[in-house]
């Protein structure tokens, strides 16, 4: 998982996305231990030369980044409308990820810029008329379903993704599950909608066909568009989901399962993909 040094007789890993520190301790005021915190740091997405947003981040799968938020957030309909990303060290400790569009799809980004001052990682920063917050969504159709018996195991596997979090309890995760319950690939990050967009970015390069996305957080409804918009039919969140989640997934046709812990779940929407 990762590799170790040695700094003052202790061993301390080297893995993207973590960062060795010292701290003090309640039980142990009086002398410093050694302890890790996840990186969180300025990724720039700069399409065609053009900056276009900055997030915060954690600099691991920003490859996947890339393409997930492309899809997710419309810039883009399939990976392959990417001609190439390429990931360069940016200023003040940044990262800039410069992804190369089809001409036709850049002319798409530059005329729908004209109605954007900025974006931050809540999705709506910036926008400058309500009806631009609630992208369009073609109704999901009702091809997957899930027995509720098999989550249980998904939540357990769930962890497996979390490296940086097992160290520094700091990390969100999303991950795709089979219908039979087992996790098939996932991301992390410190951030809930980055770290689905880099699972959205893992799965336009996959053979993933039937399953569904568990997210180890509450689900927004720019959780809800973002999985949606990438053809995904059952949304679990480990937390609660919002009204507005609700609604939206309502309208697309998504099935949105909140609360889902060891033997728990609630069904908010489109029970009919899920059984007991």
């Amino acid at each position: 998982m990762y590799e170790t040094n040695t700094t003052n007789n202790s061993r301390l890993p080297k893995m993207i996305g973590v960062h060795p520190t010292t701290v003090q301790q309640k039980n142990n005021l009086g002398s410093l231990v050694n302890d890790f915190v996840a990186e969180e740091i300025p990724i720039a997405l700069v399409y065609n030369g053009i900056s276009h947003v900055v997030m915060m981040a954690t600099p691991k799968d920003l490859e996947d980044f890339a393409v997930g938020f492309s899809l997710s957030e419309g810039i883009i309909q399939s990976r392959d409308e990417i001609r190439g990303i390429d990931i360069v060290q940016g200023c003040h400790r940044g990262i800039e990820v410069h992804i190369e569009l089809s001409s036709r799809r850049f002319m798409a980004l530059k005329e729908r810029r004209r109605n954007l001052t900025g974006r931050t990682g809540c999705g709506i920063c910036g926008t400058e008329q309500l009806d631009e917050i609630f992208k369009p969504l073609t109704p999901l159709p009702f091809t997957q379903t899930f027995s509720l018996s098999y989550l249980d195991n998904a939540l357990q596997e769930l962890k497996t993704v979390q490296e940086i979090g097992a160290l520094t309890g700091c990390t969100h995760a999303a991950a795709w599950i089979s219908p039979e319950g087992h996790l098939v690939g996932g991301c992390e990050d410190v951030g809930r909608h980055v770290a689905l967009d880099k699972l959205l970015g893992m799965k336009s390069r996959s053979d993933w066909q039937q399953g569904a996305i568990l997210v180890s957080s509450r689900a927004s409804y720019e959780m809800v568009q973002k999985a949606a918009s990438c053809g995904a039919e059952i949304l679990f969140a480990v937390s609660a989901a919002t009204s507005l989640a609700i609604e939206v997934a309502e309208k697309a046709n998504l099935t949105l399962v909140g609360f889902c812990r060891q033997g728990k779940a609630t069904v908010f929407t489109h029970p009919s993909r899920v059984r007991d």
